[in-house]
């Protein structure tokens, strides 16, 4: 599944569920499995040999923009929209999920704080490492 530029994709719940969904599609295809055969979605991705979850890469790949953002000086703009809050009227209901709040989510499941993407080759370490074990 094609994923450049999800670095800076917003990733909802609903999102998510459609990317494994699409993602569980491609590998039955591929496989030559059908619904039909009720087969476990771990049982294929072991057959296939795919470890990482593609969601998994999308957060690997979110976490590790963010530390390159964070390096970037104040006045470059993808520093300034990370903290930047718009000034409009809010609809009613719940705010949309903004993209920050998925990646201190990533950064808590991972066990990551802010102060740790100051040293990159700990943050690519970290981000990669923690990948693998969760």
């Amino acid at each position: 599944m094609e994923s450049s530029g999800s670095e800076t994709w917003r990733m909802s719940e609903k999102y998510k569920r459609t990317i494994e969904a699409t993602e569980i599609d491609a590998l039955k295809r591929s496989s030559r499995i059908s619904r039909m055969d009720r087969i476990k979605n771990e049982e294929i991705r072991r057959k296939m040999k795919q470890e990482e979850t593609v969601i998994k890469d999308i957060e690997r790949r979110q976490l590790s923009w963010y530390g390159h953002v964070k390096h970037m000086d104040n006045n470059r703009l993808p520093k300034q929209t990370i903290n930047w809050i718009p000034q409009y009227k809010k609809k009613r209901g719940r705010p949309k999920k903004i993209w920050m709040e998925g990646i201190r989510k990533s950064m808590s499941l991972r066990n990551l704080h802010d102060g740790q993407c100051e040293d990159r080759r700990q943050w690519r370490l970290d981000i990669g490492q923690r990948r693998r074990t969760f």
